[in-house]
C-alpha cells in the first residue's frame, strides 16, 4: 500500500497515519488533546510526541479540558519531572492556559468543534497534493487561526502548529493523491456532509 512518504518509518507512524491523520474530528475532547499534542511538538518530531502520547494522557487528565483548568502550579512543576511527557516548562503551564481558552471558546460556541470548523467553512479542505513538497507548512487560513486563538490567550498555536492541528484534525486533506488514505478520508469527509444533509 502506497502510503505519504512520512508515514513508513516506525510502527507508531503507519497507525497514527493509517488510523487517525487526516480523520474529521468532533469530539472537543479529541480537539484538545490535538492541541496540547501539536504545541508539544514545537521544535521536535512527531514521533517524539507519539511515544509520549500516554503518557501526556496521564499527566493531563485524560484530556478533560476542565480538569487541566484546574491543575495548580504545583502540579505543573511535578510534570516538570516526569519523563513520561515532553519537559519544558513553557509547554507544560501552556496546557492549562490552553484549557482555559478552550473552556471560554466552548461557552461562547456551545462547543469547541462548532468554533474550529467554521475556519473552512463547515467541511474538509482538499489539499489535492502530489508530493510532500506541495504541502505547505502553514496557510493563510492557519494563519487567521493562530491569530484568533492567540487573541483569545492561547500560546503554543503559531501558524505552523496550527497548519498541523488542521491536517490531524481533518480540518484539511493533506494526504497525498497516491496515498490509499486519501480517498478512504474523502469519503468520510463526503459521509458526514450527506448526513448533515
Amino acid at each position: 500500500m502506497k502510503r505519504c512518504d512520512w508515514a513508513n518509518a516506525t510502527i507508531l507512524a503507519i497507525a497514527y497515519h493509517d488510523e487517525e491523520w487526516g480523520v474529521p474530528v468532533h469530539d472537543d475532547r479529541k480537539h484538545f488533546e490535538m492541541l496540547i499534542l501539536e504545541g508539544a511538538q514545537a521544535g521536535l518530531s512527531w514521533e517524539t510526541v507519539l511515544r509520549k502520547r500516554e503518557g501526556y494522557r496521564k499527566a493531563f487528565k485524560g484530556f478533560d479540558p476542565q480538569k487541566v483548568s484546574l491543575m495548580t502550579d504545583d502540579e505543573l512543576a511535578e510534570q516538570l519531572k516526569n519523563p513520561a511527557i515532553i519537559r519544558n516548562r513553557l509547554k507544560v503551564f501552556a496546557a492549562r492556559k490552553n484549557a482555559l481558552a478552550f473552556l471560554e471558546i466552548q461557552k461562547e460556541f456551545g462547543s469547541f468543534d462548532e468554533y474550529i470548523w467554521q475556519f473552512v467553512g463547515g467541511k474538509p479542505m482538499d489539499g489535492g497534493r502530489e508530493t510532500i513538497a506541495d504541502i505547505p507548512a502553514k496557510t493563510t487560513d492557519s494563519d487567521v487561526l493562530f491569530k484568533d486563538l492567540k487573541k483569545r490567550g492561547m500560546s503554543f498555536v503559531g501558524s505552523t502548529i496550527m497548519y498541523a492541528y488542521m491536517q490531524a484534525v481533518g480540518l484539511v486533506n493533506d494526504h497525498l493523491l497516491s496515498c490509499f488514505r486519501h480517498s478512504e478520508v474523502r469519503k468520510m469527509q463526503c459521509l458526514r456532509l450527506t448526513n448533515q444533509d
